[in-house]
């Protein structure tokens, strides 16, 4: 249920946010990771050869690494917040960190990260991100030659009605948002519905989307989705009602 309302901000050119956000069909079909709850992620079935998942932001939930393992994908997994996994995730390594856009005291950036753990410098790599709103600092200060490493990025969006509407939290994203236009393209979108949603502008923005971004060169037979959710979405939270994407995220 919407709990306030924010008036669209003039300064702020939201286009290629609105652009960005679009989901596009390939020739891969999605396939589900992790979960049928929280924690469970639509992805293009086109995992092969990569060589590792970097998962930060892991809390109690580990579902999405555990069927990466399954498939021979060792992730990599940091959070400050807990001090171990909660169950043995097969070939994963756990740091206690949280991501940021320098390396101090308990952050570390995406670039030392990798830099550290790298299992093949040749090869893609695959990024899950939920990092409560630290996705854009992050995401901002990260080489452009090491977000190509990535075939596809699974990300939770945060705050987009502040973003659509406040130049603080524009200027933020903003940097990682044009970043990774260049070289990705969205191919699933899915609100939270957790978190509720806010009118800008007369339509209902979620506070948070669950997207995945797949690697332009790996976007075969782009195809522009005008209807979602997908058949195997599901809700966070069951014992509340899905939300629905705007149009404006939506081709006509």
């Amino acid at each position: 249920m919407d709990q306030k309302s924010l008036p669209p901000n003039p300064d702020l050119c939201t286009s290629i946010i609105d652009e960005f956000m679009r989901p596009y069909q390939t020739n891969t079909p999605l396939i589900r990771m992790g979960s049928f709850g929280d924690g469970g992620y639509l992805l293009p079935d086109d995992l092969r050869d990569i060589a590792a998942c970097y998962s930060p932001g892991v809390s109690q939930q580990v579902s999405f690494e555990l069927d990466m393992a399954k498939r021979n994908i060792p992730s990599f997994m940091a959070d400050a917040s807990v001090k171990h996994l909660p169950v043995d995730v097969p070939g994963a390594q756990f740091v206690p960190k949280f991501l940021g856009d320098k390396d101090e005291n308990e952050f570390m950036s995406l670039a030392s990260w990798v830099a550290e753990t790298d299992p093949d410098p040749s090869a893609d790599l695959l990024l899950q991100i939920d990092i409560e709103g630290a996705e854009y600092v992050t995401l901002g200060a990260a080489p452009q030659e090491l977000l190509r490493r990535f075939r596809m990025i699974v990300i939770e969006w945060h705050h987009l009605p502040s973003i659509l509407t406040k130049p603080r939290f524009y200027n933020k994203a903003i940097k990682a948002i044009k970043k990774l236009h260049k070289d990705f393209v969205t191919v699933h979108l899915h609100p939270n519905n957790v978190s509720g949603t806010v009118r800008v502008d007369g339509q209902d923005i979620p506070r948070v989307v669950e997207a995945t971004l797949l690697r332009r060169d790996r976007a075969i037979g782009l195809r522009p989705v005008s209807k979602l959710p997908h058949a195997l979405d599901r809700r966070h939270d069951i014992r509340k009602p899905a939300l629905m994407l705007p149009k404006r995220w939506l081709h006509a």
